[in-house]
């Protein structure tokens, strides 16, 4: 591994600090290096300012003359709220920048590296881009697609099932599996669930045993809007951001009061429309949303070609026929039809299983 290389990887490390803290904007970090020993590091801080390459010059301060930027995305050209970053590094009298991806947003899109190539500094680019695209895959499909990046979570006994027949589901992984679940939700803006998961087991999808953090959004997906008002969300909805997804028609009296964002959808043979749904959350800033479920909103979704990445747990019991499938029909005919996934990460986590599986 080279020089750069290290300090690009360190850099990557940096930007997944802002990951479900800093929408609409991307998760960005910059590390500053002269004669070999790393004078400033930043990350996007919470809510997108300041920016990484920002937090990383005022660490640096007058030590930036003559030094190396390593910055995961290509600094910003255009005035905003602050000044531009590229401008900054010109300013602090860096003479080399090396970055990993070029901004897509259309502010920006080679502005910045020209910026600094106008300005006499040579500019490398693509140094660890597969890792940058990954790492801000919510933000880069926002911007192309107007769409925000899904996960969709499960976790499901070896059989591959979510509860009994009866429906009792708690707690089929342990307790380790639940902290990483409360971890990944941490990573994303939103963490989404279907009004018959919200029915059966009223969660308030906060991430809790993390120390005091920034709450993602609770999203709420409810066509008719069956959920109580009066439940752990409705509750929260006062104090904490919770948006509510339904679709036309639904009486929203109780849900209004309540605080709750509510975001009316165009209907498709009887049910809210989900790709207007996500494309709604795009709009707002979100670029990373969590699915919690259930079997129903899970299958929707697949069928709707809107997840990006499966997360698996998977628990060393089995419940049998009876119990309660993880995800709802997909309409498949042949097996040619099914979704393919590919094998991203797989671990033991206590006592269960963890996959991760990118849909291709």
């Amino acid at each position: 591994m080279t020089g750069d290389e290290a300090h690009m990887d360190h850099a990557l490390r940096l930007a997944a600090r802002g990951l479900g803290r800093v929408w609409p904007n991307p998760a960005v970090g910059c590390v500053i290096v002269k004669d070999g020993r790393v004078i400033g590091r930043g990350w996007t801080q919470p809510g997108g300012r300041p920016h990484a390459e920002r937090r990383a010059l005022d660490m640096a301060g007058s030590a930036a003359r003559g030094a190396t930027a390593y910055v995961t995305l290509e600094p910003c050209a255009h005035h905003g709220k602050t000044p531009p970053c590229a401008e900054g590094l010109i300013a602090a009298g860096v003479v080399r920048v090396v970055s990993a991806l070029t901004d897509p947003d259309p502010r920006v899109s080679g502005r910045g590296h020209a910026m600094l190539r106008a300005a006499g500094i040579p500019v490398t680019e693509g140094l660890r881009e597969a890792e940058a695209r990954q790492l801000n895959a919510g933000f880069l499909k926002r911007i192309g697609q107007g769409l925000p990046f899904v996960t969709l979570k499960l976790a499901t006994t070896l059989d591959g099932r979510i509860a009994t027949a009866s429906g009792e589901s708690r707690w089929i992984t342990g307790p380790q599996a639940r902290r990483a679940v409360h971890a990944m939700r941490l990573s994303h803006d939103a963490v989404m669930v279907g009004s018959g998961t919200a029915l059966a087991d009223d969660p308030d999808l906060g991430v809790r045993e993390l120390g005091a953090v920034a709450q993602p959004v609770r999203v709420l997906f409810d066509g008719a809007l069956r959920h109580d008002p009066q439940s752990r969300l409705g509750r929260l909805a006062a104090g904490a951001p919770v948006w509510v997804l339904h679709g036309e028609g639904a009486a929203t009296q109780g849900w209004e009061a309540t605080g709750a964002r509510l975001f009316a959808l165009l209907q498709s043979g009887g049910h809210p429309d989900l790709r207007a749904a996500l494309t709604a959350l795009a709009a707002e800033g979100i670029t990373r949303v969590f699915c919690e479920g259930g079997a129903g909103l899970g299958a929707a979704l697949v069928r709707a070609g809107l997840v990006d990445e499966l997360v698996l747990f998977n628990a060393g019991r089995l419940i049998g026929q009876e119990g309660r499938a993880a995800l709802g029909p997909l309409g498949l005919e042949a097996l040619r039809d099914a979704p393919h996934l590919r094998l991203k990460e797989f671990r033991a986590i206590g006592e269960d299983i963890l996959s991760v599986w990118r849909f291709s």
